[in-house]
């Protein structure tokens, strides 16, 4: 047998290429068909790793760091509606010696999750300091946040619940350039606010907001912010979800990005790789105060339309319905005669709302607006929202068993004290009682009011326990036709039955809430 000499390692070493360790091999004698299959290319390409560089250096400057400062001497204590801290131990409770309290207290930071921290916003208290507190009551800094320039001429978008408590507000640019800026307008529906600074001796550089209907989970985004009073602190990740509904209001419909978003990135921009924003951080989730991958942004196609109406108005004017809904799950459905859980179920409508005067009533079903239809109780938020006071729009309506199209001149939700009028939805469905009914495993009698009947007792294993109906709430209706006794309920679902439905709607009130839960009916 011939011996064949292979080369050494330190001569393999020296080949920097394919070629060149096969001209080693050939030289050594190794066969050419030997040499041929060991040099062949692997097929498989490793994935590259994206650089966000570029991204960065071209919208660091119009990202800024928002200082709010307050004419009260104590900036108040109190949480924002946003806050998604749900325990955890605050900055404030560890030793003094702790190594990250002396981090905060060495780099000038805020001490996070102390009581009463504004979520991802809330910096310095402006209480008496040492030997000075004596001193002259001045505007105190109270709170941080982040914001981005949307035009050339100094306007610049930021969230509501960081400038909120102000009076007097700084614009810290990325190269530590302070401005001062003034509150052009704020909306607390959607948490947005618009600032503008003297822009007589400079432009600014800006950036667009995107098309987020293009926006599709698992798309790269980078959050750029002032997470701690870092300032220009940048972090990416991925859109993990979409329409989310986080119980902050009627026009819940944020993006879910993992990208880090602490205390401080509240109004800062979550950027595409175009450089285009996408959305506005303005909540996390989070056991401790920190991120956890968990934040929510305003998606750009709600804030550009807000952002544009304070920009033009100052305040943002809503259409007005007033009328408190409930979605439509299957066994509404079912109960109504609906082909599909679809629309929005009114409750009741507010008194002397146009809703009302228009001839909307409790159990009716919205199907669609203008004929556009309505997926759920917060989707006809949003569009009645879209139009403007006193327009005219035609409401389809789902009543007793039949479709019908209704007129209604949409009034104004322009002002703090209409949104505090503004029918909230409720978060499940409720409760519902009256008269005996043996199937239904419920017990009722008159009510003391001498409208509607009182549920005296709720089998615990009934269905009507298991979808929440108590004892001492009241039956208003079922089906949509009120009852004043037992016979009246039996009635209505004999002729349910008929119609060949399996359940029965039932309207109930108790702790002044009005709700609708759809109880089985037996079909013997």
């Amino acid at each position: 047998m011939r011996n064949i000499g292979r080369p050494s390692l330190k001569t393999v070493l020296k080949a920097s290429t394919v070629a060149g360790l096969a001209a080693v091999m050939l030289s050594s004698g190794i066969p050419a068909q030997v040499v041929q299959s060991f040099a062949a290319p692997v097929s498989v390409t490793a994935p590259q790793a994206p650089s966000f560089a570029d991204v960065v250096s071209a919208v660091s400057p119009a990202v800024v760091s928002v200082r709010v400062q307050s004419d009260t001497q104590v900036a108040s204590d109190d949480s924002s509606n946003f806050s998604f801290n749900f325990g955890g131990r605050g900055f404030d409770q560890l030793p003094d010696d702790h190594p990250l309290k002396r981090f905060f207290r060495e780099f000038g930071g805020q001490m996070p999750g102390g009581p009463g921290d504004r979520d991802q916003d809330r910096a310095e208290r402006g209480g008496p300091r040492g030997p000075d507190s004596n001193r002259p009551h001045r505007l105190r800094p109270t709170a941080q946040g982040s914001g981005f320039f949307i035009s050339e001429d100094g306007y610049l978008v930021t969230n509501n619940h960081v400038v909120s408590d102000g009076s007097a507000y700084t614009v810290v640019m990325n190269d530590g350039t302070e401005l001062e800026a003034k509150l052009v307008g704020k909306d607390s529906r959607t948490d947005l606010a618009v600032l503008k600074v003297d822009a007589s001796s400079r432009k600014f550089t800006y950036v667009s907001f995107a098309d987020d209907s293009k926006v599709r989970v698992g798309d790269w985004v980078v959050a750029v912010g002032n997470p701690f009073g870092l300032g220009g602190t940048v972090t990416a990740g991925i859109v993990s979800a979409r329409g989310r509904d986080i119980g902050s209001g009627p026009y819940d419909d944020y993006i879910q990005v993992d990208a880090a978003v602490n205390r401080g990135n509240s109004g800062g921009p979550t950027f595409n790789l175009s450089g285009e924003v996408v959305g506005i951080n303005t909540a996390i989730f989070s056991p401790s105060g920190g991120n956890v991958g968990i934040a929510f942004a305003i998606p750009a196609s709600v804030a550009k339309d807000v952002v544009d109406d304070l920009i033009k108005d100052g305040k943002v004017e809503r259409g007005w319905l007033g009328v408190q809904i409930q979605p439509v799950n299957q066994d509404i459905a079912e109960s109504l005669g609906l082909k599909e859980a679809s629309g929005a179920l009114v409750v009741a409508p507010q008194e002397g709302s146009p809703g009302q005067k228009a001839g909307i009533k409790e159990g009716d079903v919205i199907t669609a607006v203008n004929g556009q239809p309505i997926k759920d109780a917060r989707d006809l938020a949003k569009r009645v929202a879209a139009f403007g006071p006193n327009t005219k729009v035609d409401v389809e309506l789902w009543r007793d068993g039949k479709a019908q199209t209704i007129p209604v001149t949409l009034g104004n939700l322009a002002s703090d004290e209409a949104a505090a009028a503004e029918p909230k939805q409720p978060d499940a469905p409720a409760p519902s009682s009256e008269k005996a009914l043996a199937d239904l495993g419920i017990t009722v009698a008159p009510a003391e009011d001498g409208s509607g009947l009182s549920v005296t007792e709720v089998d615990p294993d009934s269905e009507a326990a298991a979808r929440g109906l108590k004892s001492g709430e009241k039956i208003v209706s079922v089906n949509n036709r009120k009852v004043e006794s037992a016979a009246d309920i039996g009635k209505v679902i004999e002729e349910a039955r008929k119609d060949g439905r399996t359940r029965a709607l039932f309207q109930v009130e108790g702790s002044g809430n009005s709700r609708f839960i759809a109880l089985p009916i037996d079909q013997g």
